[in-house]
C-alpha cells in the first residue's frame, strides 16, 4: 500500500483530496491539526508518531524531523543499498507528500506582531519535509499549493502513479515554495536585527510579453503579491489589444501622474513617459479638451488617463483620436459602448481608491541595481515660499500648484509652462536648463491662444530643480511669465530673485527637487 503524508496550514480541498487518495487504496499519514481534522471527516489516519515511535514534543516544534519519515522520504527506490537499509530499520516508503507551511507573511503582516508571535510562525519540520520530498522526485510526488490537488488525483486515477513531467514540476514550485517562505523569514529578521547587505526581490508573473522595448528584446511583466492602487498587475482590460512594455512603462507613467490629482475632475495624455497635456476642469469633459487642446500632435497614438469616471461626452471627443489606451476608474455604460467600437483601443479600469504606499524603485545598471523610495512627496505651495517682491494672484497660485505637479513627471532637465489648469508647454530632458525652458516657452506661446477660457490670463513655469543663473527667468519674461516655481538652493539664487524683481514676476522656492532621469 502506498503511503501519503498530509500536514498542511491551508486545508483548503485537503479533505476531498485525502478522501479521494483513500478510495484510490492509499494509506493516510498526519500530524496534530491536520490528522483531527481528517478524522472528524471520517477518514483513516495514521498518526507519524505511530511511525515513528516518538511522541510530539517542545509543543509541537519537533514532529516530523525522525530517520523514518526523512529516510521514507530521500531514499532511491533505484538504489538497492537504500532499500535494503530501509527493510533493515523497518521504514517504509513515503510516496506522496502533501505540505504548506506556517502561515508566516500573514503573521508578520499584523500591525501588533511581536518577535515571539512571528519566530513562533517559522516552520521548520514542513519545509524540512518539502525540501526532501523534491529532491527525491523521480520517486515522491510533493504537492504544496491545492491547486494541484486535481492534476495528481486525475493521473493517479488513469495511471495509478503521478507522470514524471508532473513529479519534476511539483518538485520546482515545491522549491520556489519553500525559497519564498524562507526569503519572507530573512527578509524580515534582518529588517529586525538592521542588515542592509542583501536585497530579495519577489514577484510573480502577471503575463508574458511580445518583446520587451524593441522587437529582439525578450520581456515579461511582475506584480507585487499585494495589489496596489493606480496598478497596471490588476487593471481590468476591457477592450483592445494585449498591452506591450512599452504601453505599461507610458499606461503606469500617466497613473503617477493621476495620482497627484484628487481633487477635481483631471485629465493628462503621455507620450514616451512625458506628458504632453494635461488639465483640471469642472467636469471630465473640460479637463480633457484642456489636455487635448495643449498638444493635439503629440498626442496622436498616445496615452490618455483619467481620475475620474469616463462619460459618454468624454468618449464622444476621444473616439476620433488615434490612441493606444484609455484609463480611468469607471466607465459609463454607453461611453464603454462608444470606445469598444475601436477594437484595437486598449481600454482599462484601474482601482484609483485606497492609500499609495511607498515601495521600492529600481534601476538596472551594469552588475548592479539601483534602489531607492519612490518620490510620493509633492508638497503644497504657499505664499509663504514667494521670494520676490511680486506676489502671485490666486489663479496663479494654483497654476502654480498645477503645473508644480505636472513638472514632477518630466523628463530632467524639467520645464513646464501653464496657465488655467491647463498644461500649454514642456521642455524634456535637454542638457541645459534654459534649452528645456525656451522649448517649453515656445510650445505654450503657440498654444496660449487655444486655451479653454476661465482662470489666470498669464503664463505660470515650473522648474524640476533650481536655476544656476537668471537666465531662465530673463527667457520666461520674454514670453509673458509672470509667476515662476523651484525648488532654489543654488549658490546663485540671489541673482534670479533680483531678476525677478526688476522684471515683476513672482517666484515660490519651495525646498523641494524631484529629479527625473
Amino acid at each position: 500500500m502506498k503511503r501519503a503524508l498530509i500536514s498542511v496550514s491551508d486545508k483548503t480541498g485537503v479533505v476531498e483530496f485525502a478522501r479521494e487518495l483513500v478510495t484510490l487504496g492509499w494509506e493516510l499519514l498526519s500530524t496534530s491539526g491536520t490528522m483531527r481534522m481528517l478524522r472528524e471527516a471520517g477518514l483513516p489516519v495514521t498518526s507519524v508518531s505511530d511511525v515513528t515511535g516518538f511522541p510530539e514534543i517542545c509543543d509541537g516544534r519537533v514532529k516530523t524531523l525522525h530517520p523514518k519519515i526523512h529516510g521514507a522520504l530521500l531514499a532511491r527506490r533505484d538504489i538497492p543499498d537504500h532499500m535494503r537499509q530501509l527493510d533493515e530499520n523497518g521504514i517504509g516508503t513515503i510516496d506522496l507528500v502533501c505540505v504548506n507551511l506556517y502561515p508566516f507573511r500573514e503573521t508578520i503582516a499584523k500591525p501588533d506582531v511581536t518577535m515571539e508571535d512571528a519566530i513562533e510562525h517559522i516552520d521548520i519540520g514542513g519545509p524540512s519535509m518539502v525540501r526532501s520530498a523534491a529532491k527525491n522526485w523521480e520517486s515522491v510526488t510533493i504537492v504544496v499549493n491545492p491547486e494541484d490537488y486535481a492534476v495528481v488525483l486525475d493521473e493517479l486515477r488513469r495511471d495509478g502513479h503521478t507522470s514524471r513531467e508532473t513529479r519534476l514540476q511539483l518538485s520546482a514550485k515545491a522549491y520556489t515554495h519553500t525559497a519564498e517562505y524562507d526569503m519572507a523569514i530573512s527578509s524580515w529578521m534582518r529588517g529586525q536585527a538592521g542588515l542592509p547587505e542583501k536585497l530579495f526581490l519577489e514577484y510573480d508573473i502577471c503575463q508574458p510579453l511580445r518583446y520587451g522595448e524593441n522587437p529582439h528584446q525578450e520581456a515579461k511583466f511582475y506584480k507585487t503579491l499585494k495589489p496596489a492602487p493606480y496598478s497596471l498587475a490588476t487593471a481590468e482590460q476591457l477592450n483592445g489589444k494585449e498591452l506591450s512594455y512599452n504601453n505599461i512603462q507610458d499606461a503606469n507613467a500617466a497613473l503617477n501622474i493621476v495620482r497627484e490629482f484628487t481633487g477635481a475632475p483631471f485629465a493628462v495624455g503621455l507620450k514616451h513617459m512625458n506628458p504632453c497635456g494635461a488639465g483640471v476642469g469642472a467636469t471630465v469633459a473640460e479637463a480633457w479638451k484642456k489636455a487635448y487642446e495643449g498638444d493635439k500632435t503629440s498626442i496622436f497614438g498616445g496615452i490618455v488617463a483619467f481620475n475620474r469616471e469616463v462619460d459618454l461626452e468624454t468618449a464622444e471627443m476621444l473616439k476620433p483620436i488615434f490612441l493606444e489606451i484609455v484609463m480611468a476608474p469607471s466607465f459609463a455604460p454607453d461611453a464603454l459602448e462608444l470606445l469598444r467600437s475601436k477594437k484595437n483601443l486598449r481600454v482599462l479600469k484601474v482601482d484609483m481608491e485606497g492609500v499609495v504606499k511607498r515601495q521600492m524603485s529600481c534601476v538596472s545598471v551594469n552588475g548592479g541595481l539601483l534602489v531607492q523610495n519612490q518620490d510620493l512627496d509633492t508638497c503644497s505651495l504657499s505664499i509663504d515660499q514667494c521670494v520676490t517682491k511680486a506676489k502671485p494672484t490666486e489663479d496663479q497660485m494654483r497654476d502654480l500648484e498645477f503645473t508644480w505637479k505636472m513638472v514632477k513627471h518630466v523628463k530632467s532637465n524639467a520645464i513646464v509652462v501653464g496657465r488655467g489648469g491647463m498644461l500649454l508647454g514642456v521642455g524634456a530632458g535637454q542638457m541645459n536648463r534654459v534649452g528645456s525652458a525656451r522649448i517649453a516657452l515656445e510650445q505654450a506661446t503657440g498654444r496660449s491662444a487655444d486655451a479653454v477660457s476661465g482662470g489666470s490670463t498669464a503664463l505660470v513655469l515650473a522648474s524640476d530643480a533650481f536655476f544656476p543663473f537668471d537666465d531662465c527667468v530673463t527667457l520666461a519674461a520674454e514670453y509673458g511669465v509672470k509667476a515662476i516655481v523651484q525648488p532654489g538652493g543654488s549658490i546663485r539664487d540671489e541673482d534670479s530673485i533680483k531678476k525677478c524683481d526688476e522684471l515683476g514676476i513672482a517666484m515660490l522656492f519651495t525646498g523641494e527637487r524631484h529629479f527625473k532621469h
